[in-house]
């Protein structure tokens, strides 16, 4: 008989469901697509149906919970969505109004009353409220829909929704969902300024836990629909983007993780807050009691889509790896705007160096090459804000699986990286339920089920090329006004 917890992330487009054993080995997995959006709404409006979610996290714990070997059992379930994301319920949980998705930006002209309201958790947190956030969504709710208002039981997270199909309980969070809510992560607690200044009443936040948290049961309603054994424990989740830095093993104080997709996410584990004075950074809190530090670059793998899309990107590797170290310094930088380690809303990609015999390839090497000396940049920014950053970065994203991408990176960030075997954002949320459920700590739960795949460590040759590169590359963004 084998045990197994289960993972279920939410994205923007599909659910999926990953059933993990205590050793961290898949047993089982399942994914499913949201069905297409069908209304059209005013620009920088973005909505969802939050029973389509539904319809997706049931589906895909059907399959994985078919797929399972007979007589597995399932020791608990834990539930991630995105960051953001506000939905308004009645006293049943049925919703009132579509979800307000995390990109949502309609309540852009509440984000200075917000900001005014809130800047004391502002200051003693480290961020700014924005558009993004879920506050404002709330206060546009309150403002513009009185009559949905007056029938709302509470504003819930995607997460929430869906642990509240679970186990009937809609009135429930986490620390990392609450934060864009204006929770406070200190002090554990709603604070005053949401009712007394914005005037939405505490009584219709959910109260909130820790990750991991045992939090309620899968109900019999929810079992017919999912398969889910009734009585299952439900351990309280996170949002995507912290489910995906556990997910890679970043998990105790020094560890970070960088994941790099379209952009270059970093994120880590620190004993105390950092507070960034110019905010380019913002914390989550660990359950044992630590802070979840990060940032994000506008810089990723963005300029690969737009500039090889369609292209044989293993072959284009190859080709440039006969060519590193360049002669080139490439920022590549596929939009206007940067966000981090620097804030600069006009910065723009910049290639110099350029001789005039230079091809494509040498180009895509640059662009390699580039973005792995921002990421340096990201550390050597984390550090002087009072960073430790050890010895070894996790890595996870589609640009991990590049290994010319990897060996270019070590060599600039002259640290190893390690891959791990699974690095699922469903895997995040796992690891949470086996905390509760098996190893009694979330750090635990990581050192017994996440393994790597491979470690890459720095080229020499590269790294002395790099280092003197890296100068450079600061000037060059020096130069343009991006940097101080």
């Amino acid at each position: 008989m084998i045990e197994v917890v289960i993972g279920v992330d939410v994205g923007t487009q599909g659910a999926r469901a990953l059933a993990v054993t205590p050793a961290g080995a898949v047993a089982a997995s399942a994914e499913q697509k949201f069905a297409p959006a069908m209304r059209d709404l005013p620009a920088g409006w973005f909505e969802q149906d939050a029973l389509d979610w539904w319809r997706a996290a049931s589906a895909c714990l059907r399959q994985a919970v078919g797929a399972l070997p007979p007589g597995a059992q399932v020791a608990g379930v834990s539930v991630d969505s995105t960051s953001g994301t506000i939905l308004p319920v009645d006293a049943r949980g049925e919703p009132l109004h579509p979800a307000l998705m995390y990109n949502d930006a309609r309540s852009q002209p509440y984000v200075a009353e917000v900001r005014q309201a809130g800047r004391h958790i502002e200051a003693k947190l480290g961020y700014a409220f924005g558009a993004s956030f879920g506050l404002p969504k709330m206060v546009w709710l309150a403002r513009e829909k009185p009559e949905l208002m007056a029938r709302t039981s509470k504003f819930i997270h995607a997460t929430d929704f869906i642990v509240g199909r679970l186990t009937g309980d809609y009135g429930v969070t986490n620390f990392s969902d609450a934060l864009k809510s204006g929770y406070d992560l200190i002090a554990q607690e709603w604070p005053a300024f949401i009712e007394r200044e914005l005037g939405l009443p505490l009584s219709r936040l959910p109260r909130v836990t820790a990750p991991g948290a045992r939090i309620a049961a899968v109900t019999q309603r929810a079992a017919d629909e999912t398969s889910l054994p009734p009585g299952t424990p439900v351990f309280s989740g996170a949002t995507d983007g912290t489910a995906s830095q556990i997910a890679s093993g970043a998990v105790e104080p020094g560890a970070w993780n960088t994941s790099l997709g379209t952009t270059l996410v970093v994120k880590g584990i620190t004993e105390q807050l950092l507070i960034d004075p110019l905010g380019r950074i913002y914390s989550h809190r660990h359950p044992e009691g630590w802070w979840m530090p990060g940032g994000a670059s506008n810089t990723g793998a963005e300029w690969i889509v737009r500039e090889y899309a369609g292209r044989d990107l293993r072959a284009l590797d190859a080709a440039a790896e006969k060519r590193l170290p360049t002669a080139l310094i490439r920022y590549p930088l596929a939009r206007a705007g940067e966000r981090f380690p620097f804030t600069q809303p006009r910065a723009t990609g910049f290639i110099t160096g350029e001789t005039g015999g230079e091809d494509e390839i040498d180009r895509f090497a640059a662009g390699l090459e580039g973005t792995a000396l921002l990421e340096r940049l990201a550390y050597d920014t984390l550090q002087e804000i009072g960073a430790t950053v050890g010895p070894r970065i996790h890595t996870t994203g589609g640009g991990s699986k590049s290994l010319v991408w990897l060996k270019v990176r070590a060599s600039a960030l002259d640290r190893a990286l390690v891959r791990p075997a699974v690095s699922d954002t469903a895997m995040g949320v796992a690891l949470l339920a086996a905390a509760g459920a098996w190893h009694g700590s979330l750090s635990a739960a990581a050192r017994a089920m996440v393994r790597p795949e491979i470690v890459v460590e720095p080229d020499q040759r590269l790294k002395q090329a790099y280092d003197a590169r890296y100068t450079e590359f600061c000037a060059a963004l020096r130069q343009r006004g991006y940097l101080p």
